[in-house]
């Protein structure tokens, strides 16, 4: 059975999408990718993005459609990404080495984890002065 990792593609109001930078493991460090994380035995999806995006980033945010459907990783895991918006608080780095909200014509500018580069591309069309 696969393994599940939720991802959030939080958007601001301008039309922004929220970027975030790995601090470990040290293969990762460095690489780009969207905030989440796996999933608990016995949590649902949107409630482990929840945790998952309360944890990373101190925000409470809100699901919205799902992009794609399972995207590949390495070993068993699956990705699965939702669109997201911040309902209460402010994006904090607390696990990653930075964040940054990247407009469209932004979005190439930071280096992409492999796994989150076809996901991005996918919310690039989602994004504002498109």
């Amino acid at each position: 059975m696969k393994k599940v990792v939720v991802g959030a593609a939080i958007l601001d109001g301008d039309g922004r999408l929220l970027a975030a930078q790995r601090a470990e493991p040290p293969e990762l460090a460095g690489g780009w990718e969207l905030p989440g994380g796996k999933v608990d035995p016995g949590e649902d999806d949107q409630t482990a993005l929840v945790r998952e995006c309360l944890e990373e980033l101190g925000v409470i945010v809100a699901a919205g459609a799902q992009v794609g459907g399972d995207w590949p990783l390495t070993g068993d895991y699956v990705l699965r990404v939702w669109m997201a918006r911040i309902t209460e608080g402010e994006p904090e780095a607390k696990e990653h080495l930075e964040l940054r909200w990247l407009a469209a014509h932004e979005l190439f500018d930071v280096e992409w984890l492999p796994a989150d580069l076809p996901i991005v591309r996918a919310v690039h069309g989602h994004l504002g002065g498109i």
